[in-house]
């Protein structure tokens, strides 16, 4: 009976063997002879090349033709970009440091306590400055418009200034801010010096309750106040062309050492700004030196006219992980000092040139060597763009 049973399956197997053989001779491939040959020497298999289609070509060449752009246009925006110093810009480059005196403006709509907002009254507010140095001062003003933009009577009702503070720092005591009424406008003034808030450092927050068009509101003013300053300015400003730049150097008495960062702007002699110079170095006690600099390159690419006017010079001594992260130094309001310079002779047309610069552009340039090549291994006819920057 036993045999009966076992007989099916080995019939079964020997079938599957011989399709098996039947499918590879089907195929053309040889059957191994596992008399002549060893199981562990697999057959050879010989690849076909495969034609891409038409669509798949241009499509590729595409790709690699976007990919010559791309590294090219990368390369070129960097050297553009970097052919003057970090310290010595464009003024272009930053319009909205250009005028750091300037009060700030805004027009919003009428906020009462609870957080609700009454479009039909629009108030309109203007702060003459965020940061605050030591001893100075910053002004505020309020004035109310219908939704026709005509004004509306407001009243200040009460003004409060307090610092911040946060976690388990004693609260900051709270003092009052007067306005007063000046043709339509309220305008008020904090100087923290002059107060009990003379020793805070931080955000201090004025909270002004107001009544216009029927209805009762409160808008929020912040400054950011210093109440030591971490250098004093000491001397003359003086210039001198070195380093490939054109170079004012501003005498500083350092009491606190560490990394300052002072901004100046330059403007060209008919008035129109010119250059944004930044200083950022660490300084020791004592007598130092900050020097801003308008880049050679900078000059000769601008053409400015002649001499040059530094102005409105502010700064500060970082404090790195700090809260608030700075020392204000005193800000050197309006004009600073005018350029004796009157020509670029003797003043360097060169490109600045540093470590990091060399760097980012051998970088640059291998990226875009290997996409070109990319390119004409695909298509050796190709003809390949030039650079937009004439850098080939």
């Amino acid at each position: 009976m036993g045999w009966r049973w076992r007989w099916p399956a080995a019939a079964g197997v020997a079938a599957c063997i011989g399709l098996g053989l039947i499918v590879l001779v089907d195929r053309g491939e040889a059957v191994p002879d596992t008399a002549q040959a060893p199981p562990s020497v697999p057959p050879v298999a010989v690849a076909r090349p495969v034609e891409q289609p038409p669509e798949d070509r241009a499509a590729r060449r595409r790709q690699l033709v976007e990919q010559v752009r791309l590294t090219d246009h990368t390369y070129c925006s960097y050297v553009a970009h970097s052919r003057y110093p970090h310290e010595s810009r464009p003024a272009g480059h930053h319009p909205d440091q250009l005028y750091p005196n300037q009060p700030l403006h805004e027009t919003n709509p009428m906020r009462a306590e609870g957080g609700d907002s009454h479009p039909d009254v629009q108030l309109q507010t203007a702060q003459s400055r965020v940061y605050l140095a030591a001893g100075e001062q910053a002004a505020f003003t309020l004035r109310a418009l219908d939704a026709n933009g005509q004004p509306l009577p407001l009243v200040v009702t009460r003004a409060l200034a307090q610092g911040m503070t946060y976690g388990p720092s004693r609260p900051a005591p709270r003092v009052a801010v007067p306005f007063a009424d000046e043709g339509g406008a309220w305008r008020g003034t904090l100087a923290p010096a002059q107060t009990a808030l003379a020793g805070f450092h931080g955000t201090i927050r004025l909270e002004v309750r107001y009544q216009a068009g029927g209805r009762e509101g409160v808008v929020l003013f912040d400054v950011i106040y210093s109440p030591q300053s971490p250098a004093t300015w000491s001397g003359a400003p003086r210039e001198a062309v070195d380093g490939g730049a054109l170079q004012f150097a501003l005498p500083l008495d350092v009491r606190l050492p560490g990394r300052y960062v002072v901004t100046g702007r330059v403007d060209d002699a008919a008035g129109r700004p010119f250059a944004l110079a930044t200083f950022n170095e660490v300084l020791g006690q004592g007598a130092q030196q900050v020097r801003l600099q308008v880049h050679g390159k900078l000059l000769h690419d601008g053409a400015p006219r002649l001499p040059l006017l530094l102005r409105d010079v502010e700064g500060y001594l970082l404090r790195e992980n700090a809260d608030p992260d700075r020392l204000l130094l005193p800000r050197l309001e309006g004009k600073v000092f005018a350029s004796r310079t009157r020509s670029l002779a003797g003043v360097p047309d060169t490109e600045w040139q540093s470590e990091e610069r060399s760097r980012y552009l051998a970088e640059y340039a291998k990226d875009r060597a290997a996409a070109r090549a990319r390119l004409t291994r695909f298509d050796p006819q190709a003809t390949l763009p030039p650079a937009a920057c004439g850098r080939d």
